[in-house]
């Protein structure tokens, strides 16, 4: 017993086993003692809901050497209960288990998996939990490999033809500038025929390694088109098209000659070195290749070499008479092309020249000579002078601490530039000169001279190496030239390249920016230069974000006559926007935009939004942040923390959207909030939310409606009511009711679950009591106030109304009704009805009698003339119980009326009717007509009388004739061949169907009659059974015998039926079967120390032997068995855990052998641990 004393008429009953079968009964007492149990449907102890199917298979992104993004979509099915959260597991190609990557329970549907070795291949796999448990995990992903993300590459760049002949065409090309993450591997080439679609590989299938490559083997004067991939570990990259088509054919192409920068300049080489002049050279047809030297015959120790792409002048141990000017020369049909390379050995110089004695005296001597011609390829820094006596053979110095210094004229300026022009004045410009003769530049000399003038004229002279000549005359052409001084004289003069018109030079502002944004760490200097250039010199303003820009300590602009320039130090997030540059002069105005990038940690979200409430949840929604850092945003970090408290938890540090779901919280806590935004540069400052009470954002609903009995009866009522007229904001979930007797304080809540619909069927009530009834609407919040109380409503059947209501007679005064009694009249007996009339249109109904009318039938009199009226009538039986209104007669309009009869038959009855002999036939007519006709039967022209067979009943409105057709009878037709069902040693066992004709008179039995096959002669086993089945008994055993039925009718015997089949007299075989359904097959469960039986319904012929089998154990001593013809059971006394397993029973006959195996599982404490092992002894 759960409970010997309940007053409701609910109850929870708790402690069950999980998984285990319950049947309940409840039984009702009162003061005279206990009733009637009533027995529940078996019911499972186990949850309402289930563990959530799998969530979808998780989608693998952002994935790097140690970390990889894991998405996934819900389970289809939640199993019931809400979506706690979600493990994520992964596996180790190399390993077998799975592990957890999630320390605490997931409430997103995306994760971070960190901590990844690289180069290994992970699989994973993601489940979903709810109150029932973790359900099952979803589909493994593929094996997935941590290590940084690899693309195909990008398009390689600047594709070029080389070079091309009748069957080669050569191609070169630069590397992609991205890569996909991975090393470029090769390079595969693709060509077609330009009037081809078709691409086909060149190279091999792996590719080239080099950046060129020459394609063979084509047709010549053809078209081509060629186009170039690039290959990596991901596979083959983005193509690049080759611009326009290539024809294959010889290329003519004039002589070319590449110095290269080393050549360009002095070549110095020192004495006994070898020198090697080497120069690419190029030319279709392949030119002709000729070295010379400027001043003087080519050293007959020079080796020349020539190929078709170089040449190469090698002169070895050189010497100071090998310095000079060396001319290449090539030539072909296209044309010739030539260069000169310098060369100078350096070694020590030559004689001097031309010696002169002058100005002989008696103790001096002056002497003079000229430069050596070569000077050994250093300027001279001095002279030795040594003389000797004309008798002696030894020069001796003439000095020896003094040094002749040697100096002289230098060489001309450099290049000569105009730096600006006005309408008065020019500016200048030149180099230094390469040598300064030996001796110190003191100054420049700058002569002009104006156009159609023949005389140079000296306008400036100066030390720099800038002038600026005025006084010149608007509109005039003027020419100028510059010349060096130094102590020995003057250089050549150097003039400028082309004569200059002296006028004011305008230029609109022109901005030559080098980026249009610029990025830098936060912290590092930023510098911005902007070249610029205009006439006259243009006005330089700043702006940023519109606004002019403010100089600081830290911003500082810096303005020259070509640019610009912002140096920003120690660069912040007040740094990034947009930098505008505006040049005025009074020609134009020019502007350029910069924008400028801090990468930095992002700034804070704003606006946080709380966009839902509810008891336990709180959704909340943010803006990202107006500064992303110059970067991406990752993710967001939201924490959470109880005001009373001032400890922060972390929510989810991955949240990839502006919103997110803060669940599992606590009913009634006032929370606060804070996020945060996370790029690659770090974690913004974390902005606070308001605090917020987790709470339902509504109130209970009101009270339902209008609850009232729309139906009663003895047994039950139908109770509805109307929705409340405020749901408290949330929408209503469903309804509770209570009722109680009239008579009763004691309201009882007579509902199990919630109700979802506004009505309810009310059963096991009392007859004959009164009974009300009040609802209570609830919704998320709870439960709302109670409605009103209904009225009292009696069990007892209704009362049916009236029906059939007709019109029989009209006056001008009166109208006669007519109707037939209620064909329910709520159990108790009709004691009367009432008349109601009302006038149409717009008449009330008012009643017509004023005493008790218990006839079906009444005259209304007191009627007015040529007015219309409706009529309809209630019933009222002993219970006071009155019936709805019948329908309603329709208008009738009071006046003296006469219809004549009409007859309305159905129309099968107005054609020619078939039946068979013996059958009854019926036919109905309804008949009109005012006043009410007689009504007479006739055939053939004579009146039908009532009699045995004919029946005729009438009303005022309707009339009925039943007549039975009688037929000759004859002998019914044999049954169908007989089967054999059954046989043993002395019986066998016949059925058989009815025979299809009965003869006209009904089958009143059968005769069955048998006959060994060897013998004609037929012996009646039954003369007359009403069986369609029967057992012939007293057969010789081992005989064969067939048999034979016939019908039998008050007419007589049939034919016989077919022989049956032959049959041997002998007892019948059949395999044995079990009789068990799969309810059976499932294992049973017991609790330790209880008992339990198991029994197996079974068949076969002959009845089988039975065995119970368990392994390990005698059944026979542990277990009681017992046996009949059609089952077998096993029953055992306490059970144990050594109690569990599987049972075997076994079936066993001649006619064959059959087993089934039953499970066991008894609940018990587990058993002690077993194979203890000593895997290490310390001791040893």
């Amino acid at each position: 017993m759960v409970e010997p004393k309940i007053q409701a008429i609910s109850y929870k009953i708790t402690k069950l086993l999980p998984g285990n079968e319950y049947i309940f009964r409840v039984t009702a007492v009162n003061k005279y003692g206990v009733g009637e149990p009533l027995e529940s449907e078996p019911v499972v102890a186990r949850n309402p809901f289930t563990t959530p199917s799998a969530p979808s298979t998780p989608e693998a992104s952002a994935i790097t050497k140690d970390s990889i993004v894991l998405t996934w979509e819900r389970p289809e099915d939640n199993g019931g209960a809400e979506i706690d959260g979600y493990i994520l597991e992964k596996r180790d190609k190399d390993g077998i288990r799975w592990t957890k990557c999630n320390k605490k329970r997931l409430n997103d549907l995306r994760f971070r998996c960190t901590g990844l070795t690289e180069g290994h291949s992970y699989e994973f796999r993601v489940s979903a939990e709810n109150a029932a448990g973790v359900g099952k995990p979803s589909a493994p992903t593929q094996y997935i490999k941590a290590c940084d993300a690899t693309y195909p590459p990008g398009p390689p760049n600047n594709p070029k033809v080389t070079d091309h002949s009748s069957t080669t065409v050569s191609l070169s090309w630069s590397r992609p500038i991205y890569d996909g993450g991975a090393q470029i591997t090769g390079y595969v080439v693709e060509m077609k025929e330009a009037a081809d679609d078709e691409w086909v590989i060149c190279t091999p299938y792996t590719g080239v390694q080099a950046t060129h490559y020459t394609v063979k083997q084509l047709k010549e004067n053809a078209e081509y088109n060629f186009r170039i991939c690039a290959v990596n570990c991901e596979g083959v990259g983005e193509h690049v098209d080759l611009p326009g088509s290539v024809i294959a054919a010889e290329k003519l192409e004039a002589p070319e000659i590449e110095l290269d920068a080393d050549l360009r300049k002095m070549v110095n080489v020192r004495a006994t070195a070898t020198l090697r002049l080497f120069v690419t050279i190029r030319g279709k047809p392949e030119p002709e290749v000729r070295w010379s030297k400027a001043d003087g015959t080519l050293n007959e120790r020079a080796q020349i070499e020539v190929t078709s792409s170089y040449t190469m002048l090698v002169i070895e141990n050189v010497d100071r008479f090998d310095t000079g000017k060396y001319v290449l020369t090539l030539e072909n049909l296209s044309g010739s092309k030539s260069a000169f390379i310098n060369v100078r050995v350096l070694d020590s110089p030559s004689a001097p020249t031309n010696l002169e004695v002058k100005d002989v005296k008696r103790n001096s001597v002056s002497i003079s000579w000229e430069p050596p011609l070569i000077d050994g390829g250093a300027k001279i820094s001095h002279y030795i002078v040594e003389k000797r006596e004309q008798k002696r053979m030894a020069f001796t110095s003439v000095c020896t601490n003094y040094q002749v210094k040697v100096s002289e004229a230098p060489l001309p300026p450099g290049k000569v530039v105009l730096v600006d022009v006005t309408r008065h004045t020019v500016t200048l410009s030149w180099e230094k000169p390469d040598h300064d003769g030996g001796s110190k530049i003191t100054n420049y000399i700058v002569e002009m001279q104006p156009k159609g003038d023949d005389k140079w004229t000296v306008c400036s002279e100066v030390k720099a190496l800038e002038a600026t000549i005025d006084g010149l005359s608007t509109g005039e052409e003027y020419s100028f030239r510059v010349t060096a001084v130094n102590d020995k004289g003057k250089s050549d003069a150097k003039p400028l390249a082309a004569p200059v018109v002296v006028k004011d030079i305008t230029l609109a502002p022109i901005i030559n920016l080098l980026f249009n944004t610029y990025s830098v760490k936060a912290g590092d200097d930023l510098k911005i230069d902007v070249p610029f250039k205009g006439r006259p010199q243009p006005e330089v303003s700043w702006k940023k974000d519109g606004h002019v820009l403010k100089q600081t300590t830290r911003v500082n602009v810096l303005n020259s006559k070509t640019s610009s320039k912002i140096l920003i130090k120690d660069a912040t997030k007040d740094d990034v926007g947009k930098y505008e540059i505006t040049l005025t002069n009074s020609i134009g105005t020019s502007t350029a935009e910069i924008s400028v990038i801090i990468l930095d940690k992002p700034g804070p979200p704003s606006n946080i939004k709380v966009d839902e409430v509810s008891a336990d949840f709180i959704c909340l929604s943010w803006d990202a942040p107006t500064y992303d850092g110059g970067c991406q945003i990752n993710n967001y970090v939201v924490e959470k923390r109880d005001t009373t408290t001032t400890t922060w938890q972390i929510v989810s540090a991955t949240v990839a959207r502006t919103s997110i779901k803060v669940s599992r919280l606590n009913q009634g806590t006032e929370y606060q909030f804070r996020i945060a935004a996370e790029n690659r540069y770090g974690k913004s400052h974390a902005i606070d939310s308001a605090p917020v009470v987790a709470q339902y954002p509504f109130e209970p609903p009101g009270p339902p409606t209008n609850v009232h009995v729309a139906h009663a009866t003895k047994i039950g009522m139908l109770v509805e009511w109307g929705r409340p007229a405020s749901d408290g904001g949330s929408p209503v979930i469903g309804y509770h009711i209570e009722c109680k007797e009239q008579s009763s304080i004691l309201w009882t809540k007579v509902n199990r679950g919630l109700l979802a619909e506004n009505q309810f069927k009310m059963t096991g009530i009392e007859e004959g009591l009164l009974y009300q009834f009040r609802v209570y609407a609830e919704n998320i919040a709870g439960i709302g106030p109670c409605s009103k109380t209904s009225d009292p409503v009696a069990a007892r059947d209704p009362c049916e109304p009236p029906h059939s209501l007709r019109v029989t007679n009209i006056t001008r005064t009166s109208v006669s009704l007519f109707w037939e009694k209620p064909e329910v009249y709520g159990g108790a007996k009709i004691t009367g009805y009432i008349v109601e009339r009302k006038e149409v249109p717009n008449g009330r109904w008012l009643k017509c009698n004023f005493t008790n009318l218990q006839d079906t039938f009444y005259d209304v009199t007191g009627l007015t003339e040529d007015v219309q009226y409706d009529f309809r009538v209630i019933a009222k039986n002993s219970a006071e119980q009155l019936s709805v209104p019948s329908e309603s007669t329709g208008p009738v309009t009071v006046k003296d009326d006469v219809d004549p009869p009409t007859i309305i038959l159905e129309d099968k009855f107005r054609q020619l009717v078939v039946i068979k002999a013996g059958e009854i036939i019926r036919i109905d007519a309804e008949i009109t007509g005012r006043p009410l006709p007689v009504v007479s039967w006739s055939k053939d022209g004579k009146e039908i009388e009532a009699k045995a067979r004919c029946e005729i009943t009438s009303t005022n409105f309707t009339t009925t004739l039943i007549f039975r057709v009688f037929d000759p009878q004859f002998l019914p037709s044999p049954p169908a061949k007989p089967k054999i069902i059954d046989s043993t040693k002395t019986t066998v066992t016949l059925s058989w169907n009815k025979p299809l004709f009965d003869g006209g008179a009904p089958v009143t039995g059968y005769r069955v009659e048998y006959r060994k096959t060897l013998d004609d002669e037929w012996i009646i086993g039954v003369h007359n059974t009403k069986n369609t089945e029967f057992t012939v008994v007293g057969l010789t055993p081992g005989a064969e015998y067939v048999f034979v039925v016939k019908s039998i009718n008050k007419i007589g015997v049939s034919e016989p039926s077919p022989e049956s089949d032959k049959q041997v007299a002998k007892e019948r075989e059949e395999e044995p079967v079990f009789d068990i359904s799969n309810e059976m097959r499932k294992t049973l469960i017991v609790k330790d120390g209880s008992s339990f039986t198991m029994t197996v319904p079974f068949r076969g012929k002959p009845i089988p032997s039975v065995s119970w089998t368990k392994p390990d154990v005698d059944l026979r001593v542990r277990a009681v068995i017992d046996t009949t013809d059609t089952f077998t059971s096993i029953t055992l006394e306490k059970a144990t855990r050594n109690d569990s397993g599987k049972y075997t029973v076994t079936l066993s006959s001649v006619a064959g052998t059959a087993s089934l195996t039953l499970s066991v599982r008894v609940l018990d404490s587990p058993g002690p641990p077993s194979n203890i092992e000593v895997k290490d002894d310390l001791l040893k």
